[in-house]
């Protein structure tokens, strides 16, 4: 009689097991997991020599983009992006459970690659606007709010970044903008208040020039992100929240290339017609704020329960 195996069934197992003594229980658990789903992939589809060549220069051109560019292009975390994979790890690390449905945490969306450690504080109500551009200035603020309590929270750390008017971060756009353009860090007041002058954002398409473009084309998918302001929000006692905010009317929500919408994170910017309360006119190389946005955010504290907490395993 034949086999009932098409192909050899230890041999994934076989693999697995070669981790030796010292590997710790996380990775134990993520590379036999990784194996099992890798392996069945394989057998599933009966990837050809070929194909899997393919695969593999197309992680090495992947990786030569990063090396190319000094680290300034990392077209493995775009990659990680339009496959939905940060989006899902997003998900799963930033779940809260709550018994209040209708008072939620801020939703979570993905850091991305334009995240910059080096942004510099600013003073409640300053703006982010350094350089001239050709989009709509804007008043954002807000207050920040605990789960449990629903008192505000003094003292949290406000990061903010944008593209400008032209769909490029700052150091994408060195000839047109200066270090640091539409980027900030704020703190909250007594009152959990945070309040600053910005861009309304406008959409971009990522880069069609690599392998993420590449990926994309074989998928017959576009590569736009709708219009979006990037939020990094941030306190010791609490659960912190990098997410992203979305115009309503952005053409591109249902469709954003990296899945990275959420509901909550859907805004409305309205139009102002007086300078707000406690604010000076923004005059500056931005010119004068013609729309307002209201945001306000929820964080979790820290020990909260989330459904997507790891077991303690340890390190890998």
């Amino acid at each position: 009689m034949g086999s009932t195996h098409k192909y050899d069934p230890n041999f994934t197992q076989h693999v697995i097991d070669t981790c030796g003594p010292a590997t710790s229980p996380r990775m134990k658990t993520i590379f036999g997991a990784m194996m099992r789903h890798l392996h069945d992939f394989a057998r599933e589809v009966d990837l050809t020599p070929e194909e899997w060549l393919a695969g593999v220069k197309f992680l090495n051109e992947t990786g030569k983009i990063w090396a190319e560019s000094d680290g300034k292009r990392n077209e493995m975390h775009r990659l990680s992006d339009i496959t939905g994979l940060e989006s899902l790890v997003t998900e799963i690390a930033n779940y809260v459970q709550t018994d209040d449905p209708n008072y939620i945490p801020t939703s979570a969306a993905i850091l991305g690659p334009f995240w910059s450690p080096n942004a510099p504080w600013r003073k409640n109500g300053e703006s982010v606007i350094q350089d001239t551009h050709e989009g709509t200035v804007t008043y954002m603020h807000g207050i920040i709010r605990d789960l449990s309590t629903h008192k505000p929270i003094p003292n949290v750390t406000f990061d903010f970044w944008q593209a400008s008017s032209n769909g490029k971060y700052d150091f994408q756009d060195p000839d047109n903008q200066s270090d640091n353009n539409l980027r900030g860090k704020f703190k909250t007041d007594e009152n959990g208040e945070y309040k600053l002058y910005c861009l309304r954002p406008t959409a971009y398409s990522l880069p069609t020039d690599g392998p993420s473009y590449q990926l994309l084309s074989a998928l017959d998918r576009h590569p736009m992100r709708p219009a979006h302001i990037h939020l990094m929000v941030t306190h010791d006692a609490y659960k912190p929240v990098v997410t992203q905010i979305y115009p309503k009317d952005d053409p591109w929500l249902s469709t954003d290339t990296v899945f990275a919408v959420k509901d909550d994170l859907v805004v409305d910017f309205t139009p102002i017609d007086s300078t707000p309360k406690g604010m000076s006119e923004h005059t500056g190389p931005g010119g004068k704020a013609t729309k307002e946005l209201e945001l306000n955010i929820v964080l979790a504290p820290k020990g909260m329960a989330g459904q997507g907490d790891p077991e303690p395993q340890g390190k890998l």
